[in-house]
């Protein structure tokens, strides 16, 4: 990849995105009318309002970058599979914990690079922390005091340690678990699973059921960052990838660093 990334432009545009959400958010009368897509998940004037900063953004600042967003109309396999980097966008992640006024919904940007992800940003805006990583540069989480602190993923739970969704759970989801042997579970919304993992919180994450690659990119990148990974299916066969024909996602399992050390 030629084109040099400064991944505090990201943080900071992550950042003006989530306060352009968090207008809509404190503002309760934009949440009589919410728009449902046509797969069925809603969509509010934040997710586009959020979509537009983030695209217009990464346009002007790396024009040469292809962007592939949740809020942009599906490429044709066909016009984007030989792009080798590309930025995969979530502009409001977890748009169902946006609506229920629950804090648990973040901003999404993560940079593909030959179908891995190389970089990622979340921003949680109700808090005001930032979680970034670059492949080979580590992963950090930036606190409203100005410190970074080290993401390792190592999770200092005696208990073996679950991550899981708040609105999906599933018969799966337990069989793999207990093959982890899983005895606590942590359930949160948003990419904020990816976060609590690469953070030291849990241990294990299995998703049983349909997302789509921008819900998984960013979160995938600072996990790796952080020593950890994502892979296909309910094994630790094939790593996860990206700019599939088909950008639905299957299941996947993600794992932290303490995987690896102990296989």
């Amino acid at each position: 990849m030629s084109v040099k990334i400064n991944i505090n432009e990201i943080i900071k545009l992550s950042i003006k995105a989530g306060e352009a959400i968090m207008e809509v958010y404190e503002d309760e009368s934009a949440f009589v009318n919410i728009d449902i897509k046509s797969d069925n998940s809603p969509l509010t004037i934040a997710d586009t309002i959020s979509n537009n900063i983030i695209v217009e953004e990464l346009k002007r600042l790396y024009p040469e970058i292809p962007v592939i967003s949740e809020e942009i109309e599906s490429l044709p396999y066909a016009e984007r599979k030989d792009w080798k980097t590309f930025w995969l966008v979530d502009p409001l992640d977890g748009t169902k914990e946006f609506i229920k006024r629950n804090g648990e919904f973040t901003v999404n940007i993560a940079l593909i690079s030959e179908g891995m992800p190389v970089m990622g940003v979340i921003y949680v805006p109700v808090k005001n922390e930032v979680y970034f990583g670059e492949v080979g540069k580590g992963a950090f989480k930036h606190v409203e005091d100005g410190v970074d602190v080290v993401l390792k993923g190592h999770c200092l739970n005696k208990v073996k340690t679950a991550v899981g969704s708040r609105s999906h759970e599933s018969p799966e989801e337990t069989k793999v678990l207990e093959r982890f042997s899983v005895q606590d579970k942590i359930s949160i919304g948003s990419s904020l699973k990816f976060c609590l993992l690469a953070e030291g919180k849990a241990h294990v994450y299995f998703r049983f059921g349909p997302t789509m690659e921008w819900d998984v990119a960013a979160g995938h990148a600072i996990l790796r960052a952080a020593g950890g990974e994502v892979f296909k299916g309910d094994s630790t066969q094939e790593i996860f990838t990206y700019n599939k024909p088909d950008l639905r996602n299957g299941s996947f399992l993600c794992v932290g660093s303490d995987y690896f050390k102990n296989n």
